[in-house]
């Protein structure tokens, strides 16, 4: 089993980095194997609705990595999505990758355990991850939850390591996560996942 961990910070190895990292170990302990993967500073398009990915799952600009992203999602077990705050919201780049990820590749992410942290030097946390929340509570993904909601407070990575609270959020986290996977690799030969109903009904509020 493998958790994917998406950094949606710019800086590789910054505040964002440094929760994810926690996170990461404790799933590590418990066996499940990680990856990190940054989205990096190079610009990332906004979705342009041009509905391409609905024939391909993926997205038709390929210059950014939103596609790479699709396949590492598609082969995780698992998924967590970090990001810094930025005006009580997820990093604008971050965000414009999951509108593309989730819009072309989202179908595939379906009962995969995600969740979202999200690290901020004071204010603005829970709307934030609220917003990283909702991409996953519209693709039947389960969301892991810890003993507190999945923050970290700091200006530096310095300063995040003496969070201490927010650390023991991040491993609680890991652990969570990783007993939810367990239950799964052990139910999955007796209880299937839920069926679907044949037609999604869309329905659009105008009259």
């Amino acid at each position: 089993m493998n958790v994917l961990l998406i950094n949606g910070s710019p800086h590789k190895n910054g505040c964002t980095f440094t929760a994810l990292s926690e996170v990461s170990g404790e799933l590590e302990r418990q066996g499940i194997e990680t990856c990190i993967f940054s989205i990096g500073t190079k610009a990332i398009r906004g979705c342009i609705a041009c509905g391409k990915c609905r024939e391909t799952g993926y997205c038709s600009f390929s210059d950014d990595p939103v596609n790479e992203c699709i396949d590492l999602m598609k082969k995780a077990d698992g998924i967590v999505v970090g990001s810094p705050v930025y005006y009580a919201s997820p990093n604008g780049a971050l965000l414009a990758l999951l509108d593309r990820v989730f819009f072309a590749g989202g179908n595939a992410f379906a009962y995969k355990p995600a969740a979202a942290v999200v690290s901020c030097r004071r204010g603005g946390a829970a709307s934030a991850f609220d917003a990283l929340n909702k991409y996953f509570t519209i693709s039947s993904m389960p969301v892991v939850s810890s003993q507190y909601w999945n923050e970290v407070h700091g200006q530096t990575p310095e300063e995040v390591r003496q969070d201490l609270e927010g650390l023991q959020v991040m491993r609680t986290l890991g652990r969570n996560m990783a007993w939810l996977l367990k239950c799964i690799d052990v139910a999955k030969e007796t209880v299937p996942f839920p069926e679907k109903e044949p037609v999604r009904h869309r329905t659009n509020f105008i009259r």
